[in-house]
């Protein structure tokens, strides 16, 4: 592969303008087909042969004005009560308005509060949620306002009310790419040097984005979708650039003319590059095996802009890097030009970093053993870890979906925001009226409706009102107290079936099942990045160890969420009021895309390790090299993505913000404890027997006793930066 890619880069970098114009008009077509087409995220939290999906499906049967996709409509009255003639008069004006809507299946009666001063009806709509868009939810706007105009306070909320208010970065990605050019103005002393990364990135996620809007013609693409796609492909980018633009930068240094040294660029941190990105994407589209769409709609979208930044990382960078040549450092900041400049030999022994691979290599076993126990101790969360999905309660307070929430907790109660609806097939009057009678012996169970037969008879559909709110464990408990008793011991007599539906039920089934399939994501990501590693090295026990390694910073990243999230560890520095459950989808997204991101280091790490053994043959020598040569781009890199990963924690939903703390504590971790420490620590630990392969009759080349004493004790040098 070496070979191709040193040829692609020598051949980009030859012909600069063909390959940079090739990809801005790839670009720009991209993007322009992608808006004309005007496709639409939608939130589609349906879990197929879920049981809350058969009772949709049943009741959608048996009733022909059920809609699957409904939204609420909430109003108070300001002054005085519902009652007063001019108010009635407003909500029935606004009511015949919303009933005459296109799509509209029914609206039901309104529902006064016990205190009479709110009111609540559901909306429900004829078509599928994917074929419903923002101009549905402007239409409901439109017909309050004369309510609103008479004195009424009217807000919204439900799937229909989500598409127009989809959320947005807020600047985030702004936030990231400026702090990020401050770090890369740092590292290389350069402003050229440092543009070079982000202009490859940013053009990347102008094309990664495009292709997600295309993609939203042909499936449901969550809301949320595009901004993790963004954070995936801003973060990703800007590291596979660097570590191209690095090697570039050295290879320069040796002498070589441009076109030269960004064909050999390409062929060395390129390969890094393209198996890193793979395992990403790979890791990433393993998402695919959870079985829900909303995850597997996550996943596509953030593999294709991340696989749209390896390709840009190994053709358009190299097309820049011909394109400028040694003009690449052009516009130095003084104070950091010397800083910036790349040393002619990267295994300089007389580096802080070079010495800080010899000191770890001197003591792994207590760096091994200590670095491990640290890891452990800040994974010990997740042994608490409860999966859910958070209520409208949680969202930013200006939204309307919060205040129709707020005011249903304060006139109806928290379980009126999760009512459950329990679809009978088959039951007999007696069947009903016991199954009613058992639901109203459980104490969570507040309000039990009374059973509402279908035309044809076959079917009833009885509607549970909780005492807590939705994403309380109370509720989920109850669910399936439903489920696994009082429904079977109803209904057993008589016959017929329950099943337990609603938004509420969906989001609990979504967590049982990610619950129960989240296993086999897992072996299914690390046995193939395993593949990848042994692919790249042809070393089981290397793959081996860095599935083990990954799978700590992992850990790591779960631990640090739920204890904000769910403990409530700094919960006021997200602008969060109380603690939440950790979201059904970001496990499953996190490792996905943990496991392949920290692949990055760990293939710019162990390529520089294997680069050295290759020269020597001594294994405990070139984890020094190895560590010396890569830290420095590794700590920019990994600066950089958590920079990046933070920044959208400013975005006001909370499955971004989680995504960012966790991606930014897991790159941290990965960069820092793991890479610097415990990976060269058990390398050490491992010698020659670390580069094992099936088949060999040696455990590597023959030792050099003066490198490993070398290495062992490095000669005395004056610290410089490496």
């Amino acid at each position: 592969m070496e070979r191709l890619l040193e040829r692609l880069g020598a051949l980009c970098a030859r012909r600069p303008w063909r390959t940079i114009s090739a990809w801005l008009l790839m670009a720009a077509a991209l993007l322009v087909v992608g808006q004309a087409a005007g496709s639409t995220f939608v939130n589609d939290f349906r879990v197929p042969n879920a049981e809350s999906q058969e009772a949709t499906d049943v009741a959608r049967e048996h009733f022909p004005d059920y809609g699957v996709v409904n939204a609420q409509v909430v109003w108070k009255a300001s002054g005085g009560k519902l009652e007063d003639p001019a108010n009635t008069a407003a909500v029935k004006g606004m009511l015949a308005d919303i009933r005459e809507q296109p799509d509209v299946a029914g609206v039901d009666d309104p529902f006064p509060s016990p205190d009479g001063e709110a009111a609540m009806v559901n909306v429900d709509y004829d078509k599928e949620l994917g074929e419903l868009d923002a101009s549905h939810y402007e239409r409901l706007r439109e017909a309050a306002e004369p309510a609103q105009k008479a004195g009424l306070t009217v807000e919204f909320r439900g799937m229909v009310v989500d598409l127009g208010t989809e959320p947005s970065t807020s600047g985030a990605e702004i936030i990231g790419v400026g702090t990020a050019l401050i770090v890369l103005i740092v590292a290389f002393g350069s402003v050229v040097a440092a543009g070079l990364p982000l202009a490859v990135a940013l053009i990347g996620i102008v094309a990664g984005t495009a292709l997600v809007l295309l993609v939203g013609l042909v499936m449901d693409i969550p809301t949320s979708a595009p901004i993790v796609a963004v954070m995936l492909g801003l973060g990703a980018g800007i590291d596979y650039a660097l570590f191209v633009l690095s090697r570039f930068r050295v290879e320069l240094a040796h002498g070589h003319p441009p076109v030269k040294a960004a064909g050999h660029a390409t062929a060395a941190a390129g390969h890094a590059v393209v198996f890193a990105g793979g395992t990403v994407v790979v890791a990433i589209l393993g998402l695919m095996f959870a079985g829900i769409p909303f995850v597997g709609a996550m996943g596509i979208a953030g593999a294709l802009t991340v696989g749209v930044m390896v390709v840009a990382a190994v053709t358009l960078l190299p097309a820049l890097l011909g394109l400028l040549g040694h003009r690449v450092d052009a516009l130095p900041v003084p104070r950091l030009r010397k800083r910036g400049t790349p040393r002619p030999d990267p295994d300089d022994e007389n580096t802080l970093t070079y010495r800080w691979g010899s000191h770890v290599h001197r003591h792994r076993v207590q760096y091994a053993v200590g670095s491990t126990a640290v890891l452990l101790l800040l994974t010990i969360p997740v042994l608490s870890l409860r999966l859910g999905t958070p209520d409208d309660g949680i969202q930013p307070a200006e939204l309307t979906q919060r205040k129709a929430y707020d005011l249903v907790a304060e006139h109806y109660g928290p379980g009126w925001n999760a009512p459950l609806v329990i679809t009978v097939d088959g039951a007999d009057e007696a069947g009903l009226g016991r199954l009613k009678e058992a639901l109203e012996s459980d104490k969570e169970a507040e309000i039990v409706m009374p059973p509402a037969p279908s035309e044809d008879g076959e079917a009833a559909v009885v509607t549970v009102i909780p005492r807590h709110a939705p994403q309380d464990e109370q509720v989920s408990e109850l669910v399936h107290r439903i489920r696994d008793d009082l429904a079977p011991q109803a209904l057993g007599p008589t016959g017929g079936t329950a099943m337990v539906g609603g938004a509420t039920a969906v989001v609990i089934d979504m967590a049982d099942v990610v619950g129960e399939r989240l296993p086999w994501v897992i072996l299914a990501v690390v046995g193939a990045g395993m593949l990848l590693l042994y692919g790249m090295f042809r070393a089981p026990l290397i793959a081996l160890k860095a599935a083990v390694m990954t799978l700590l910073s992992i850990g790591v990243s779960f631990g640090v969420i739920i204890a904000m999230f769910q403990w409530g560890w700094g919960l006021d520095l997200l602008g969060l009021d109380k603690t939440v459950p950790i979201m059904s989808a970001v496990p499953m997204l996190l490792f996905a895309v943990l496991f392949g991101l920290s692949m990055d280091y760990e293939v710019f790490l162990l390529s520089a390790v294997r680069e050295a053994y290759d020269r020597d043959g001594n294994a405990q020598r070139a984890v020094v090299r190895g560590i010396g040569s890569t830290a420095r781009v590794i700590t920019t890199a990994a600066i950089i993505m958590a920079v990046v990963f933070l920044s959208f924690v400013s975005v006001p939903e909370t499955l971004i913000q989680m995504i960012g703390i966790g991606l930014a504590t897991a790159v941290i971790m990965d960069a820092t404890v793991i890479r610097m420490v415990l990976v060269p620590a058990v390398m050490s630990l491992m010698g020659d027997r670390a580069w094992w392969r099936p088949g060999m009759k040696r455990t590597g080349k023959a030792r050099q006793p003066e490198s490993v004493e070398k290495a062992e004790e490095p000669e005395p040098a004056t610290a410089r930066e490496s």
